[in-house]
């Protein structure tokens, strides 16, 4: 076997990538990732340098890593500018770093890619992918939003895990319709709810999720048009380029579910999301008139119902909100892990990564004890 480091995904086959990732997630396809490099939303004067991390064994792809030298720390949802801020006090270089993830998207996900039957590779490609920041002079490496078998692969490579906290809803009941959910709930929150989608249809509102394909030129522009508004009033900086979704639109809009509110016709507000493997993502969302209740309804209600009725068990929709809590969306552990190169500067974020994991279990238990709308509590989120 042998380690080598891309230049991007275009040196990679489609179908080898692709048989790595197994279908699993969408946001790990070759298309898609493959797109960010395209359209400029990665690579040239982004602070994302695409770097994929390989591993051969004669001419079979085996192995390999979503990787990406940072200069920063924009886009990844996992917050470490305390870190970097850190270094830059003790005079130790942060940036640039190594990042395992798919670039701003914060959704769970695997980021060890090994082919089916070949879970050797897994230690020596951990192992080799700290030798290459070594000898790239990166500071660390990071892989974010890992799932759980992942996870335990960090950690017996001595990575240092870390716990922080999003808020999804899961199918806990086996419900197979929205009244099976409504049901669900505590009578008040039922009640809320009820009242805050009779306002949207009050308002003449028509929501409705919509699959990529049968999306036309009105809609893809509204897409656009909702995450250029979004990102401006939001975060001031939009990450992806128009390219990205023209890429999105042509290439893979087989994964693409759009929430669209109409009012008389026209297109007053949307949310983006995207399928794959038993599980719905929320990404963006806008709007062209303000309505009451109108963001909860394209966000949160029209995706519930939709997951229930095509069986989606998962609906995460994206970072933070404390207040999804009273829609349905319980707190949920997320997880990363972290290889500091410099043994004092790692040996400190280890024990803030310790500090840091009990007083986020704690707040797990606690808001889903305390704030949970079901009329009976749930098991207790996986701490991760």
């Amino acid at each position: 076997m042998r380690m080598t480091i891309a230049s991007g995904l275009a040196e990679v086959p489609p179908n080898d990538w692709d048989a790595l990732a197994q279908g699993r997630s969408p946001f790990l396809r070759h298309a898609f990732l493959k797109a960010m490099e395209d359209s400029g939303s990665v690579g040239q004067g982004t602070g994302w340098q695409p770097l994929p991390i390989l591993v051969h064994d004669g001419d079979e792809l085996v192995g390999a890593l979503p990787a990406y030298v940072k200069s920063h720390s924009y886009g990844e949802y996992i917050f470490d500018w305390g870190w970097a801020e850190g270094a830059q006090r003790a005079g130790l270089p942060y940036y640039p770093k190594l990042v395992v993830a798919v670039p701003f998207t914060p959704a769970t996900g695997r980021r060890i890619l090994i082919k089916e039957g070949r879970d050797e590779v897994a230690a020596p490609l951990l192992h080799g992918v700290r030798q290459a920041a070594e000898q790239l002079g990166l500071s660390g490496v990071h892989f974010l939003f890992t799932d759980e078998a992942d996870q335990k692969l960090l950690l017996e490579a001595g990575f240092e895990p870390r716990l922080t906290m999003q808020y999804h809803w899961r199918n806990l009941g086996e419900w197979r319709s929205w009244d099976d959910f409504l049901g669900a709930l505590k009578s008040k929150r039922r009640r809320e709810i009820r009242r805050e989608r009779k306002l949207v249809r009050e308002a003449g509102i028509d929501v409705r999720v919509e699959a990529g394909e049968d999306l036309g030129d009105a809609e893809w522009a509204a897409v656009w048009d909702f995450y250029r508004d979004t990102t401006s009033r939001k975060w001031g900086q939009a990450y992806l380029t128009e390219g990205f979704f023209e890429r999105l639109r042509s290439d893979f809009a087989d994964v693409v579910r759009l929430v669209v509110a109409r009012k008389d016709g026209e297109i007053v507000a949307g949310a983006l999301n995207f399928v794959g493997d038993g599980a719905m993502y929320g990404r963006y969302w806008g709007c062209r008139e303000s309505h009451k209740q109108l963001h909860f309804e394209t966000c949160y209600y029209a995706a519930i119902e939709h997951c229930l009725e095509h069986g989606y068990t998962l609906y995460e929709a994206g970072a933070q909100g404390e207040h999804k809590i009273a829609r349905g969306f319980l707190p949920q552990g997320m997880r990363s892990a972290h290889w500091i190169r410099h043994p004092g500067l790692g040996g400190a974020i280890a024990d803030f990564l310790a500090d840091e994991r009990k007083h986020n279990e704690h707040v797990l238990a606690a808001l889903t004890e305390r704030k949970s709308p079901f009329a009976a509590l749930p098991a207790p989120p996986d701490p991760a």
